[in-house]
This record gives C-alpha cells, structure tokens and sequence, in this order.
C-alpha cells in the first residue's frame, strides 16, 4: 500500500530531495499534495511531474498565476496560511512532510497534527518555538513525529530498539561549518557568498548561514530536547568535521551508538519515509577504503556565539525560544540581503532575548505574535 505525502516546503533543499525520494520509489509513495512560499516555476514543473490534486502557495499574488498555469490540469491551487493548512490536513495524505523553512511552519504542523497525520519533521522552528504543544499534541492523537534532520535522525536511529535502555547522553555532531577555527576578527568582514561556501553540505541559505553562525546546532540542540525528552544539560555538542558520524547516544554504560552515513541529506529523509525499515537509497555508499579518519573537536562557544545563546534560550524556558528564534530568522535575511555583518547576528539575537518578556507557555496565537513583533522590533532598530 502506497504512503500518501504532502510536501509542505516542496521546491527547497529537503523537498526537492525528498522527490529524489519519491522517484527512486514510486510504488512506495504517491505525492497528493505540494507547497512552496513563492517559487512557482518549480512548483509547476513539480505538479506536472507528480500530479497532486492540490499546490498550495504562502504568496497570493504567486499562487493566482501559478492557477492560471496550471488551469489545464485538474490541480487546484490555494493560498496563504490557510492554503498551507488545508494542505497540511489534506484527507488523502497520512504522512506531511515539513520542510519549509522558518516559523511559517508551526500552524500547519498542528493542523497536521490535530488532523491525525505522520509527521516526517524538517522544519525546526516548530519545535523550537511550540515543542511544549507539539509533542504533547503528537502523543494526544497518537501521531509519529519522524525527524529528518541528518542529527536528529541518527539519534532516533541510535534509539530503536533500546526502549528499555536509559540515555546517559546525547551526542549532537555539528561540521563546524566553513569557517571553524577563525577567530572573530576574521569573521568580521566574512561575505555572504563565503558563508554559503559549506565544506560538506548542500543545503537552502538560511540554513547554510545558520550552520555557519552554530545557530543551526543551538536550534537543534532545543529540538532534541523535545523530540527525545531529555534535559539540555544532557546533550553535548561535538564537532566533527567530515559530517560523517551524523549523532551518536550514550547510554548508562557509556556504550555510545553511532549513525554513520554520507552527507546526503536523503538519507535521513528516507528513512523517516520508510521507518522502521532501511531501503536502497539514492545517495552513495560510505567508502571506509576512502575514510582515512575522523576528527572531532569541541565547539568554540567565545566566537560562535550561536550556540550557547541558544541553550540560554532552552534554560530560561517558556517563549524565551521564540524570541531567540525570530531574532535570527530577521538577522539571517538581513545579512543574506547584505544590511548587516556576519558578527551582527549574535548582537541582535543578543539584544532581542535581554529585552523580551517570557511567557511560560506560549500559544501558538503567542507565539505568532512573539515573531511578529521582534520582526518589527528589528526592523526599527537595525535595518539600515
């Protein structure tokens, strides 16, 4: 029997791979429904090819001539949040897979959710921002939250079949990102361009910035925390540059299990698709006659301030998360549109979080109004 998806995020990094995916298998999968922000020449190559009875697009003015292309099929397009939302609780789909980027994602995963839906999880901020819904939502209408970040996925992995075995400690792997071992006077002038040159993934530019800054780790690090139950103080980063120990868990007699793979994100993309089996992959095979070594280091936390700004946001709890989350979010675009430098970023996280008023347990209405007003806050303040 076919997995029916609904790809929210279809013409990014992860859903553009998670169709490899789909084509690799398609008497496995059946695509019914695809989204996107704004990136309608994709998605309309994505429809034709796929067939969905339903695109949604954020941007109303895209979505309109996307309609009009597209008037030939029987493909009905939708707009905006809402669009998003009934794409998200599409009565054909069981699994939604999230990989739009960015807190736009948090009302369509609930809706998902509430829905009744497998969720194969690529969008952070959900659980950054809304873990303290999510997951209690999740477990409420019995619903798999399958994670597909390359970290995350090599920790669920590292679990299955240890329900009995208590984690002594999770080991979250980071690359270091292009520019581990630089000190903050040479990432003073660091461009865009060099911040996306990473030395072992392809990822979308938000979050290739991210991985640069460790604000990419500081976020999963906060995911973890959700996703697995466990305290922040009982994750520890660890820096390991080939990207090929993708995470590792240790348990009370500190044996440590590892997932090793290539960097190829549709690895862990198909295996939240297929859990809890392992299937032929489109990505390469790990050479161990090519692996010479593996090198590990321990994150620079005075330089890479991402990191540790974030477990300062998971400490103090409640929307604090939020704040530091939409912060980035504003800080990342603004350097990428080159208004700001790359040190810049830590700055306004920084200023954000010391101003912002926690509430212990945002809803999602707060949450949305928490990003809305830091995106103004930040705007007013630092936009050039």
């Amino acid at each position: 029997m076919k997995r029916h998806l609904a790809i929210l995020g279809s013409t990014g990094s992860i859903g553009t791979q998670t169709l490899d995916v789909v084509r690799m298998h398609p008497d496995l999968f059946k695509v019914t429904a695809l989204g996107c922000c704004r990136s309608i020449d994709l998605a309309e190559k994505q429809a034709r090819e796929f067939g969905p009875s339903l695109v949604a697009v954020y941007d109303e003015g895209q979505a309109d001539v996307l309609k009009t292309r597209l008037s030939d099929t029987n493909i009905r397009v939708v707009s905006g949040m809402a669009g998003l939302i009934e794409l998200a609780s599409q009565p054909e789909a069981d699994t939604v897979v999230t990989a739009i980027v960015g807190m736009i994602g948090v009302e369509p995963t609930v809706a998902a959710i509430e829905a009744g839906k497998d969720i194969a999880l690529a969008n952070k901020e959900t659980c950054v921002t809304a873990g303290h819904i999510i997951m209690p939502l999740a477990e409420k209408h019995h619903v798999n939250i399958l994670p597909v970040d390359s970290e995350h996925s090599a920790i669920f992995q590292s679990l299955q079949g240890k329900a009995g075995s208590k984690i002594h400690k999770i080991l979250l792997t980071a690359s270091g990102g292009p520019f581990r071992g630089m000190s903050k006077k040479e990432l003073a002038h660091v461009t865009v361009k060099e911040t996306l040159a990473h030395p072992t993934w392809q990822m979308g530019p938000k979050v290739t910035v991210d991985s640069a800054t460790m604000v990419n780790k500081g976020l999963e690090v906060i995911e973890a925390r959700w996703l697995f139950d466990v305290d922040p103080d009982d994750i520890q980063v660890v820096i390991q540059p080939q990207s090929i120990i993708h995470s590792m868990v240790e348990y009370e007699d500190h044996s440590v299990i590892a997932q090793l793979a290539t960097s190829d994100m549709r690895v862990p993309i198909q295996y939240a698709l297929t859990w809890p089996d392992h299937l032929p992959s489109p990505a390469d095979a790990l050479d161990f006659t090519a692996l010479k070594s593996l090198d590990f280091d321990v994150p620079d936390n005075e330089t890479f301030r991402g990191l540790p700004l974030a477990v300062s946001a998971i400490k103090t709890g409640g929307s604090m998360p939020c704040a530091f989350n939409a912060a980035n979010e504003w800080a990342n675009a603004a350097f990428r549109r080159g208004e700001i430098r790359f040190l810049d970023i830590y700055d306004i996280i920084e200023r954000v979080m010391a101003g912002h008023q926690v509430i212990a347990s945002p809803t999602v209405l707060e949450i949305r109004e928490i990003a809305n007003e830091t995106f103004e806050y930040c705007d007013r303040q630092f936009k050039r």
